[in-house]
Parts: C-alpha cells; sequence; structure tokens
C-alpha cells in the first residue's frame, strides 16, 4: 500500500486468546488510512493463526524469532511507513474514533510530539474494573511529574516516528518498562499531552509480561528508579533485571499479581468491596505470605467515605511529602500505587 498517515504497531507474542479482537478494533476504526503492523515475536501459541485469518491490506506482519517487547517495537519503527505511530497492544481494544482524535489534535498542534489518553481497564474477560486518567494532562503537568511516575499509557499514545528514532528507539535492557525509560530521556525536549477521554481498553491479564509492581523484587525496583533517575542502563543493570524477571516469569507469581491488583483496583478506583475481597482471597490462596493483601482485605470491610478519606489522606500526605521514614502511612502508601 501506499504511504499511510498513521502505522498502528502491535507487538505480539503468545496473544492468541486476544489478538483476534484486538485487530477487530483496529479495522474498525473511523480513520482508515492507517497500517497495521504486528510483528510477531516468536508465538508458540495459535497467533500468527488468528492474524492469518484477517484479509486486509492494510495489515502487514512481521515474524521473528523471540526477542523481547523493546526489540519488537524497534524492528517495528525501522520497518514502520507512516509518519505517525501509534502503539497499541495485542491484547487491548481500540474505541473506534481513537485514532481519528488522535491524529486530529496532533496534526493541529504540530509542536506536540506525543499524545496520550485516559483508558478503561478491563479483567481478563473484558469485564470494566475502572477507569485511568492520567497524572498529567498540558505539557506543564506532565513535566512536573516524578520520574517515578510513568506519563502515558504505552498502547495509547500516538507519537513522531522520528521523534522516537532521534532518541534511540526503545532500550533493550529496560525490561517491562522500555516505555517508561525513553519518556524519561524524551519529556525534557519533547512537547507532550494526554487527552482526558478514555480511547482505549486496557486489559489487566495474568499472562502479560508486566506485573504489579509491589510483586516485584526490592532490587528489581531499585535499579528500575535508579536507570529511570539517571536516564542510563548499564550492561550489568540490564541483566540483573532479566534474571529477576525471569525468575518471576511464573503462573503462581503473575497470577497472584493478577488478583492483588483487582482487588486494589476494586477499592480505590472503582469502590465494589466483595469484588475486591474476593479476589484478595484468590490472591491470598496463591501467596498467603503477602501480608499487606491481609491489610487490603480488612480495608474492604470499611464503608466507602471512610475508605475515600483514608485514600485521600494518604495521597495527600505523599504528595505534600509529609511521609517520614517509620510512618505506618509509609507502608500504607505502597498499597495505592501500582504499575502501569
Amino acid at each position: 500500500m501506499s504511504e499511510p498517515k498513521i502505522t498502528v504497531l502491535m507487538p505480539a507474542y503468545n496473544a492468541g486468546k486476544f489478538i483476534g479482537e484486538a485487530i477487530r478494533s483496529v479495522l474498525g476504526q473511523s480513520f482508515s488510512d492507517f497500517e497495521l503492523l504486528i510483528v510477531n515475536d516468536g508465538s508458540t501459541d495459535g497467533t500468527l493463526s488468528v492474524i492469518q485469518t484477517f484479509d486486509d491490506e492494510r495489515i502487514t506482519v512481521i515474524n521473528q524469532a523471540n526477542k523481547g517487547i523493546a526489540a519488537a517495537l524497534n524492528i517495528g519503527l525501522r520497518y514502520a511507513k507512516a509518519f505517525y505511530i501509534a502503539r497499541f497492544d495485542a491484547d487491548d481494544i481500540c474505541y473506534p474514533d481513537r485514532l481519528k482524535i488522535q491524529y486530529e489534535f496532533i496534526t493541529s498542534n504540530p509542536d506536540f510530539s506525543i499524545v496520550g489518553s485516559g483508558a478503561d481497564y478491563v479483567d481478563l474477560y473484558g469485564n470494566y474494573v475502572f477507569t485511568h486518567q492520567p497524572d498529567g494532562f498540558t505539557n506543564a503537568q506532565i513535566q512536573q511529574l516524578s520520574y517515578k511516575i510513568c506519563p502515558f499509557i504505552h498502547s495509547g499514545v500516538l507519537y513522531k516516528k522520528e521523534t522516537i528514532l532521534g532518541y534511540g528507539g526503545y532500550n533493550e535492557r529496560a525490561y517491562t518498562y522500555e516505555d517508561h525509560f525513553l519518556w524519561a530521556n524524551i519529556l525534557k525536549n519533547e512537547k507532550v499531552c494526554n487527552l482526558a477521554q478514555p480511547l482505549i481498553k486496557v486489559r489487566l491479564n495474568p499472562d502479560s509480561v508486566t506485573i504489579d509492581e509491589k510483586w516485584r523484587t526490592n532490587t528489581f525496583r531499585s535499579i528500575k528508579y535508579s536507570t529511570l533517575k539517571k536516564c542510563f542502563i548499564s550492561k550489568n543493570e540490564g541483566l540483573k533485571l532479566l534474571e529477576i524477571g525471569k525468575k518471576q516469569h511464573s503462573h503462581r507469581i503473575k497470577e497472584g499479581a493478577y488478583y492483588a491488583l483487582l482487588g486494589k483496583k476494586y477499592l480505590w478506583n472503582n469502590y465494589q468491596p466483595q469484588k475486591a475481597r474476593t479476589n484478595l482471597l484468590k490472591t491470598l490462596s496463591i501467596s498467603p505470605f503477602h501480608v499487606k493483601n491481609y491489610f487490603l482485605l480488612l480495608l474492604s470491610f470499611l464503608p466507602e467515605k471512610a475508605l475515600t478519606s483514608f485514600y485521600k489522606a494518604v495521597k495527600i500526605s505523599a504528595a505534600n511529602n509529609t511521609i517520614l521514614p517509620n510512618n505506618p502511612l509509609t507502608e500504607r502508601k505502597e498499597l495505592l500505587d501500582y504499575d502501569r
């Protein structure tokens, strides 16, 4: 096909359960001048077979041995035909006007390099869990965020390809946070924003390589945040991250993290205490020594007003830097966090 206006870049690894729905949501966009570039990253399930059921000239598939999401994205950037890249994941869902809204914004505001959006989160089965609003919307707000906060939902951004390539693309040493690391390097020099409107559904998926941040080891988190702060990852740091990631790449850990995250979201973001308890009991049955989940379970019995007050108090304390060492709120603050 001739040069499209947008390349929808979708890496895929063993996404056979969900990629059909993801592809249909792209092909059904109200904005039609795009290519869908799928990088099949060495899938061993039926991912490729599902892709091949679609007969649309806008779909291009690159097959490669499994190298990880960052490497798959870099390959995709190399072969993408369009000036603008819309990132998208193989288990997520685009709302019909996603491309139209982001394309109209960025072409009307050419000084912006990246535009993200809000997102509706769903569970493994597609059931609504909560709506995520970014921590910053305007460029000024995003520039003021802590380096520890990822400013965008990765599968919901649209950006200028040359901007990303100009910063070297995705760092393949930044295991599971290649996007966050890229933004940390880019933000100081580029104008960016988030649209408040949710333009995608993000599927919380226990098979995902990314898990709830609190289920990572202290060493992993220490390396992650130190490398984000200095905007550099050494070879040894990258190898250590990968080593830890591989050790945690087990069904038990990922399933436990999945149910713990659902439990938290049904407490803090979409108050449904019975659903919170159901998921927290599931995660405790998998990993009974995660003490913080017992505390969350107790919190699920609080009335909504009391729980909301507790949540706001902890967030305000954190924002004002009033949480001190050995203060119980320090631990409680961690219960509110999750890795986006």
